[in-house]
């Protein structure tokens, strides 16, 4: 598989300290919970690009409202989320593969959302194609992820509310404060992009620490 990445890969030991220090966070996957379900009525086909170790898919799936499937290019993070899900009993089908060619039909989901891994996309334009293709006419698409012009005290503010220890908690904060934001976009920059992906509609919002684009095919 070609390197759909931008960074360093989220494989073997990378992948699986993100996911000790990241499976604390349990009020963000809350969080992320409640906002897909603003979007997505009871009995919707969920995409999640990007799930990383599961916690969102493997959550929304539990509620036994969606019928969910997760994409993601990293094979430790696949294993781990197949083995999350497995444990807590839910359905989920994790799948391997590249956020720009991705292994389904057209028209096959009701609702896409993609959090906090936009940013690392080596092809974001060729990503955002294929978000359109493969939700149905009418679907919703989410992208949530940092903004490139985040503040100091935002990304304070966020690492406050991490229950992470404290070398965790450090790196983070260094994450979020340097390189992270390097490969983010601004609310500008997303405008440019979006329009050349062919939805039908959009819409761009920030936060102190996040940008998010609502699409709409």
């Amino acid at each position: 598989m070609t390197k759909g990445y931008r960074g360093i890969s989220m494989e073997g030991p990378i992948a699986r300290w993100y996911d000790t220090s990241n499976g604390k966070a349990a009020s963000r996957h809350d969080e992320q919970v409640a906002k897909v379900r603003q979007y997505a009525p009871k009995g919707s086909r969920i995409l999640e690009v990007a799930p990383g170790p599961g916690y969102l898919s493997i959550a929304l799936a539990g509620t036994g409202d969606y019928t969910v499937t997760g994409l993601d290019i990293s094979e430790t993070f696949i294993a781990i989320a197949r083995g999350k899900a497995l444990d807590a009993g839910v359905p989920v089908d994790f799948r391997l593969g590249n956020a720009s060619a991705m292994p389904f039909n057209d028209d096959a989901f009701d609702f896409l959302v993609c959090f906090a891994a936009f940013k690392n996309f080596a092809d974001p334009a060729g990503a955002l194609r294929e978000m359109r293709r493969v939700l149905r006419p009418g679907g919703t698409g989410l992208i949530v992820d940092l903004r490139r012009d985040v503040s100091k005290q935002a990304v304070e503010d966020d690492v406050a509310r991490m229950r992470m220890g404290v070398v965790s908690r450090m790196f983070t904060r260094f994450a979020l404060r340097s390189f992270l934001p390097r490969r983010a976009y601004t609310k500008a920059e997303f405008e440019a992009l979006v329009p050349g992906a062919g939805f039908g509609s959009y819409e761009i919002r920030q936060t102190p620490l996040t940008v998010e684009v609502e699409l709409r095919k």
